[in-house]
């Protein structure tokens, strides 16, 4: 492809050589440049591209795209452009021929709940024997084919990628998780989503946003970018201010759901069990029985999301019940894995306050002994992750009967200093709790101290099969752990 056609729609100024060069492949990282490539320097959070243009144009780079005024070689074309990363999506989707046009796109954002969204809609699809991908925290997959991610939303240039994969595949529907980091860092920018889905905002990756003001714009910016429909939580307090944001623009229309009739789409007649609830979705087409596998209130909310993408996309009633039905449930979410007549163990992703809280929650009717809990946080060292070690202390001890408070992916922070600020505002609301560094270890006491009627929630990392620690990742199953050592203790009984 020629360097021109890459660069259509992008602001740009020609510093020196010619546009009307071949080009056969994009790179940001000075490692993957290959003959003929387009080298995008971005300046990140830990290193500069800038700094590794000669590497690049030694490793076979015709052009480069910078943002900072620096020297380069003459003979090398040179773009300038104001934000590399929004030049990286632009480039990257004209590259691959706009592949996100060709795909009814989904776009799902929020604190809580994408995961389970983004599943559900995959079996409603699936059922109607639509061809789908799903990207978001869980992996990539193109129809049944997992591809390996290192992020919730991949950086631009593997995104367009993968839809262009997606597209040469003939999958119908492209279900995307669209995280906060992906949207501020323009990773998803010049993407052309359908519809947009709005689960709930509470707090979380303060760290990059600084307040929850930021935070609400950067999950905003999807809802710019849809086309046909924007379907948000009305029982959110920031999905009401995007409700009215949305029908301002006008250009995509606006579908609320929620648990009360002030929603378009609306549940009455909960019932929560154990292992499922049930409730009667009321939608603008009529009403149904909706049976959710993953129980409490949370999976209300997602799969009432679910109902009402469905009806706007325009399944019937009875496939769209049939498809949330058909999910019986996600790895980590809400996960039991393990009970007996005595004791239950659940394994669940939540990581922040809302959603430990509403965890907890869900399990308190369901538990005739105590209510115990394994977690650990992960949040920005210092002050800037402090709010959050106090709320997660606070939830604990208010929640829980009794807490393990252990290490989350310390990555290069002290995890005993993590553990100390979380005990702090454990003791500060009088909660009863042990304090282990060693996530395995602390599983293992809470596991040992399990006693009848008790139910013990482990949460923080769900689905996840490594610990960071440092910059290494180790192997750490959750789920075998609590299967091993449980045979253990029973075997000992």
């Amino acid at each position: 492809m020629l360097l021109s056609s890459c660069l259509e729609g992008l602001d740009y100024s020609v510093v020196k050589g010619e546009v009307n060069i071949e080009i056969d492949s994009i790179a940001f990282d000075s490692r993957e440049v290959l003959k003929k490539s387009i080298f995008v320097a971005i300046s990140g959070f830990s290193t500069d591209g800038h700094n590794y243009i000669n590497k690049a144009i030694e490793g076979g780079a015709v052009a480069i795209i910078i943002e900072k005024d620096v020297d380069t070689d003459p003979n090398i074309t040179t773009i300038k452009v104001e934000n590399s990363r929004l030049a990286l999506a632009c480039i990257a989707s004209n590259f691959y021929h706009r592949p996100t046009q060709k795909l009814n796109m989904v776009g799902i954002t929020g604190t809580n709940g994408k995961t389970s969204i983004s599943y559900f809609i995959k079996v409603l699809l699936e059922r109607q024997a639509k061809k789908t991908g799903v990207i978001g925290t869980m992996g990539t997959l193109i129809g049944e084919r997992k591809v390996e991610t290192p992020n919730t939303t991949p950086e631009s240039l593997t995104l367009q990628r993968i839809c262009d994969e997606m597209v040469n595949e003939a999958v119908d529907y492209c279900i995307m998780e669209v995280s906060s980091h992906a949207l501020d860092l323009n990773r998803v920018s010049f993407c052309a989503f359908q519809t947009g889905i709005f689960t709930n905002l509470t707090p979380d990756h303060l760290e990059l946003h600084k307040d929850m003001a930021h935070y609400f714009e950067a999950k905003s910016k999807l809802f710019d970018m849809t086309h046909r429909a924007n379907i948000i939580n009305n029982d959110n307090a920031y999905g009401k201010q995007l409700i009215e944001r949305s029908k301002l623009r006008g250009y995509a229309k606006t579908i609320s759901y929620g648990l009360t009739e002030q929603s378009d789409v609306y549940a009455k007649e909960i019932a929560y069990f154990i292992d499922h609830s049930i409730y009667t979705a009321v939608t603008p087409i009529g009403q149904i029985k909706i049976r959710v596998n993953i129980p409490g209130e949370i999976y209300i909310y997602n799969s009432l999301a679910v109902v009402a993408w469905g009806v706007f996309e325009g399944f019937t009633l009875e496939d769209i019940a049939a498809g949330i039905d058909a999910l019986k449930g996600v790895k980590g979410r809400f996960e039991t894995v393990y009970a007996d007549k005595k004791r239950r163990v659940v394994i669940d992703f939540a990581h922040t306050e809302d959603g430990l809280e509403k965890a907890l929650d869900a399990l308190r009717p369901f538990t005739k002994g105590r209510l115990l809990l394994v977690f650990g946080v992960y949040a920005a060292p210092g002050a800037l992750g402090l709010d959050k070690r106090i709320a997660m202390g606070k939830v604990a001890a208010l929640k829980s009967d009794l807490c393990f408070v252990t290490s989350d992916n310390p990555k290069e922070q002290d995890p005993n200093a993590i553990i100390a600020d979380v005990v702090q505002a454990i003791e500060s609301e009088k909660g009863q709790y042990i304090a282990i560094v060693d996530r395995q270890e602390a599983i293992e006491r809470a596991l040992e101290t399990l006693k009848e009627g008790d139910v013990l929630l482990i949460s923080g990392k769900g689905h996840e099969t490594a610990q960071v620690i440092g910059k290494v990742e180790v192997p750490f199953n959750e789920t075998e752990i609590v299967i091993n050592k449980m045979k253990q203790i029973n075997r000992m009984q």
